[in-house]
């Protein structure tokens, strides 16, 4: 489960066995557990599920996502492509 960074209390994530699967980024603080997939392309994110989360905190995993995009996507690719 390599983690990405932790920030505010947030640890951004992949889980090993997922390279099978789009891009995407797991993040989680406390009980709060939430997935988007990223378009590399168009530099968008998408919320594929959330649990716990408040509008509140869904803005603020937002706001953390798409401000560390690139390093996202290197940890990705770095990761599951370039191995």
């Amino acid at each position: 489960m390599p983690t990405i960074l932790y920030l505010y209390g947030w640890r951004l994530f992949f889980y090993s066995n997922e390279g099978t699967e789009p891009l995407h980024v797991h993040a989680e603080k406390g009980s709060i557990e939430c997935k988007f997939w990223i378009n590399k392309e168009l530099r968008t994110i998408d919320e594929d599920f959330s649990y716990n989360m408040s509008p509140g905190e869904r803005r603020q995993i937002v706001e953390i996502i798409n401000s560390h995009l690139d390093i996202i996507i290197m940890a990705w690719e770095k990761y599951f492509i370039n191995k």
